[in-house]
């Protein structure tokens, strides 16, 4: 589970650069996986993909605490299916987006 990133008083700065590190790790790990499902080419940037997989985590886990199933008594098998789920809309809403742009010159 992703925590948040302001917990209680007694955090260290170094455990909000960890939660960061972390959050843009499974980013990247999702978004990639987001790419490899979907068919064709996504020509979009490295950067652009982590971000899009966090966003992806993110909004797998609010839909997945509205509909009670964020924490189970063994793997959060759907909470996980939903985060993969949102990393693939997202990857593919902004990939063709993304390759239209035209280069500024």
């Amino acid at each position: 589970m992703i925590t948040p990133l302001c917990g209680g008083a007694d955090d260290r700065p170094e455990d909000t650069v960890f939660q960061l590190l972390w959050i843009l790790l499974i980013g990247f790990v999702l978004g990639v996986l987001a790419k490899l499902i979907l068919r064709g080419p996504q020509s979009i940037p490295w950067w652009l993909t982590m971000l899009l997989g966090a966003l992806g985590a993110l909004v797998g886990n609010l839909v997945a605490g509205w509909i009670g199933v964020g924490h189970t008594s063994g793997i959060d098998w759907i909470r996980h299916l939903l985060q993969i789920g949102f990393a693939v809309l997202f990857v593919a809403l902004v990939a063709p987006a993304w390759g239209r742009r035209s280069p500024t010159r």
